[in-house]
């Protein structure tokens, strides 16, 4: 587990949101949801496919706009925002996107400078100083700056697209299922990233993840979204918010059952689903 900060002294909230609801036409995705996220926090966000992990953390940027509910971020509601001031709120995020999300024509060197010189007007020299010392700080050598992103293995492109997020030094870190798709070693070496992020600059993390491992290993702070269609209407949204240390003993069914990968219960849905299904249709 990270570096205790679940039960610190507070700093001060960074991220508020509060009452947030997102639809998508008819499909609500999200509901009712209230979370405070401290400064220099790592939380990590886990649930099922389809529960909204993803949705939250691009709203929590300004991507995507509450249909009730409000997001601030150091006290401003980013809603309320021009597109002009939610731009500058922007650059002060890096955002590790699922798959890394780089620019296929672009080298390495070119898609780590690009949020430097869309931002900044700083000289070539300091953004060269800049690529060098973000690509030694995701252990990647200097012979991939020429190289495109297809010329990378998945592990590689990942790396990148952490030296990317942190060209700007943001104050917060978004990670979007950072290790989907890796081997277990190399899911490992992005988990230490993470770690080694935190250590040497001041950032509050969120990590959305299905892995387990990530979750127990980088985060001091374990939140768990459930699907909205299995829910009662009077049921929160949230099933789990604590220590990554207490989840394998949570007294919800639900959250043990996830954390340790049993299917018994979710197997006892589809079945009952797939009988009403049946009788619904005379077969």
């Amino acid at each position: 587990m990270a570096e205790a900060l679940f039960n610190a002294e507070p700093r001060g909230n960074l991220v508020e949101i509060e009452g947030l609801s997102v639809d998508f036409g008819r499909h609500r995705v999200l509901r009712g949801i209230d979370l405070k996220i401290p400064r220099g926090q790592t939380l990590a966000i886990i649930g099922e496919s389809g529960c909204g992990k993803t949705v939250l953390l691009k709203t929590i940027i300004g991507l995507i706009r509450p249909t009730v509910g409000t997001v601030s971020f150091e006290g401003k509601d980013l809603a309320r925002l021009g597109e002009r001031e939610l731009t500058g709120e922007r650059i002060r995020f890096g955002f590790l996107f699922q798959g890394a999300a780089l620019f296929d024509s672009m080298t390495v060197a070119q898609n780590i400078s690009f949020p430097l010189r869309q931002h900044t007007k700083k000289p070539p020299e300091e953004i060269k100083r800049i690529i060098q010392a973000r690509l030694a700080e995701v252990g990647l050598p200097e012979n991939v700056l020429g190289k495109k992103p297809g010329e990378l293995s998945g592990g590689m492109r990942k790396r990148v697209g952490l030296a990317r997020a942190l060209a700007l030094e943001p104050e917060i870190i978004l990670y979007d299922e950072p290790t989907t798709g890796l081997d277990p070693i190399m899911s490992d070496v992005i988990n230490e990233l993470i770690l080694g992020t935190r250590r040497q600059h001041p950032v509050t993390s969120i990590v959305v993840t299905h892995d387990m491992r990530t979750a127990q290993k980088v985060a001091d702070r374990v939140v768990m979204l459930y699907p909205l269609p299995r829910l009662r209407m009077d049921e929160t949204q949230i099933i789990y918010d604590g220590p990554p240390d207490r989840i394998e003993r949570s007294p919800d069914s639900r959250v043990s059952q996830f954390v340790r990968g049993e299917a018994g219960e979710r197997l006892m849905e589809m079945r009952k689903q797939n009988v009403t299904y049946d009788v619904q249709n005379g077969v």
